[in-house]
Formats: C-alpha cells, sequence, structure tokens
C-alpha cells in the first residue's frame, strides 16, 4: 500500500507526464529529442513544484532498456516520487519485458510502485494521499495493456487495443470499496489506452460538419469545433481517438460507484481535451516531448490539484518548443 501525506497548509500537486517513448538513441547526449523532454520536464517541475509525478504510459518502447533507465536516471535528480503506468508500447514484448524494467527502477530511491495481482496486468495499484489521517484521494493506476486478436467480419485475423479486462473492473470496484470505507469517496484513474466512452464523448462534443483531425488551432480556442451543448468542454483533436472498438463496460461501472471523478489517459499524442461527460470529467494527458511524434505547441504536463475536498481542478501546462524560427 502507497500512502502519500498533505500538508493542511497547502494543495498537494500532481504532475502527470504521459508518451515521452523515446527510443535508445534519442537519449543520447546531444540527441534533440533528449533536450526538448528534459527541458520541458524540468520547466514543468520549476513551474509547478509538484509532490509526486506520475506517468500515465508509454515510458520508452518495448526492449528500449537503456531509454527506461535513461528517464529513470533523469527523474531522480528532482527528488520527487514518480509513479509509472505502463503502455501499449511498454506491454509490446510482454509481462517479462515490463518485470526487467521494473527490476531496474526498483533500484532508484524515488521510485513508487506495486506490481499487483499478475493475473490482472502489469501494475494495478493504488496511491492514497492522506491529510491528518484521512484518505482526502485515491489514485488508482491500472494497466490497459497491448492488443488482442480478433476475426473481423471477413474472417481475417486482425488485432486491436486492449482494454481493462473484466477482472479488473472487479478489483477496482474492490480499491473503490475499501477507500469508501476509510471515508475516501473522491478518487482519480490514471490510464494509458483510453476507455471506449472517450468516443463517444468525443462523438458527442464535436461537430461533424467540421473536419476537427485538421481544423486551426483557433477554431478550437475559440469554441468552434464544440456544440453548444458543451461549453466546459476544453482542448483539441487532431488525433483519432483510439479506443478498444467495442463498449469495454467501464463508464458503468464509474458511473454505478460514483467515485471516480476524473479520468486521465494518454496514448493520442495530439489529442488534448477534457469532457465533461456522464458526470465524469474524461481527460487526456498532454503529451511530454518529442518521442515518437508531437505537436510542439501542444508539449508539457497535467496538473492535477488537490485539496482537502479531494481534486480541484485538472489543468495543462504547456511549454513550448516551437524553434525559435517558427513561432509567429
Amino acid at each position: 500500500m502507497i500512502t502519500m501525506k498533505k500538508s493542511p497548509e497547502r494543495d498537494f500537486i500532481i504532475l502527470n507526464l504521459t508518451d515521452p517513448q523515446m527510443r535508445n538513441e534519442e537519449w543520447e547526449e546531444g540527441h534533440e529529442h533528449r533536450r526538448i523532454f528534459t527541458d520541458t520536464v524540468t520547466e514543468l517541475v520549476d513551474r509547478v513544484h509538484p509532490d509526486l509525478i506520475t506517468l500515465s504510459g508509454d515510458v520508452a518502447d518495448a526492449g528500449q532498456y537503456a531509454a527506461y533507465e535513461a528517464l529513470a536516471d533523469f527523474m531522480d535528480r528532482f527528488a520527487i516520487p514518480w509513479a509509472p503506468i505502463w503502455g501499449n508500447h511498454d506491454n509490446q514484448y510482454g509481462p517479462e519485458a515490463v518485470e526487467r524494467v521494473v527490476e531496474g527502477y526498483e533500484n532508484h530511491p524515488y521510485f513508487l510502485y506495486e506490481r499487483g495481482d499478475a493475473a490482472l496486468g502489469n501494475g494495478n495499484y493504488v496511491i492514497r494521499i492522506e491529510e491528518e489521517g484521512k484518505i482526502i484521494e485515491g489514485l488508482i493506476l491500472m494497466d490497459t495493456h497491448h492488443t488482442i486478436s480478433y476475426t473481423n467480419a471477413e474472417g481475417k485475423n486482425c488485432r486491436a487495443l486492449d482494454k481493462l479486462w473484466p477482472e479488473q473492473l472487479s478489483w477496482y470496484e474492490r480499491q473503490i470499496r475499501a477507500l469508501a470505507d476509510e471515508g475516501c469517496t473522491d478518487t482519480t484513474l490514471i490510464i494509458h489506452i483510453p476507455i471506449h466512452a472517450y468516443r463517444l464523448a468525443s462523438q458527442a462534443v464535436f461537430r461533424d460538419d467540421i473536419n476537427i483531425r485538421q481544423a486551426p488551432l483557433e477554431m478550437f480556442l475559440s469554441g468552434e469545433c464544440q456544440r453548444e451543448a458543451y461549453p466546459e468542454s476544453v482542448g483539441v483533436q487532431f488525433d483519432a481517438v483510439n479506443t478498444p472498438m467495442a463498449d469495454d463496460g467501464v463508464m458503468d461501472v464509474i458511473t454505478r460507484l460514483h467515485s471516480t471523478k476524473t479520468i486521465i489517459a494518454g496514448h493520442d499524442h495530439k489529442n488534448t481535451w477534457m469532457i465533461p461527460y456522464q458526470g465524469v470529467r474524461l481527460a487526456y494527458g498532454l503529451k511530454t516531448g518529442a518521442g515518437c511524434y508531437y505537436d510542439p505547441r501542444l508539449n508539457g504536463g497535467t496538473v492535477i490539484r488537490v485539496t482537502s475536498d479531494g481534486v480541484a481542478e485538472v489543468s495543462h501546462e504547456f511549454v513550448d518548443m516551437t524553434p525559435a524560427g517558427e513561432q509567429g
């Protein structure tokens, strides 16, 4: 069990980073992607002074062990606890490859993690935030795995993104009930692959008479891309919403239990939106760094501000890495 203490005198600040996803060579001295990532995170830490840093998956690419170790060495410089979950790329070579990373990370003093039940994936665990002996927030970190095989309508064998498994949803419910028994009724779920409800929320919010993936940034900022019924929705959708294809049942469980108010997902590097949907804030974490692909205008991290009453605010902190000659 992981418990972190919140001082009554100040908010507890969580900085979420997502999808660093750099390969071994990108961590070499002088590589531009290394500079962008390290400068971005350093700026974020200096700006928001987090008590905890979470990483919502695709920490690197599977098998790129030097990259995983380089990231851990870098994170330790801040002397701030950091807690990862794994993305589809981390899981690509199976649980043995993830376990090798975990064994290396256990040598790092600020690494927070629990393996959890191996039958449920790699690392499903809870971080409890406590103030004066009371649990005020539960962070539930869950593994969304890699991909699954299926047969399409033409009889072809295909692969699709995996989802939270039914056994994991049972585990999630047990954690929610255990937290409630301790008086905690506000929780945040951190995952990598967005749940199916993200697809439905996107369809509900964004106008279908606009090609939003090609819309100028200014149209999102002005609210022109959203339907009027969703004035509180913010952010852009320049990527497809890549979720499990069929309804995964996650939202039904979450709304029935009335505990999780915010979900943070990664995976879609150029999506930054936050949408209130069925009483839950569905949010993309802001992509951190240039690994794999990114839009330099949409770079940074996501800040979760916890007060004595739980999460009070979720916001993106942008760090501009647009080359000086391209700024305008």
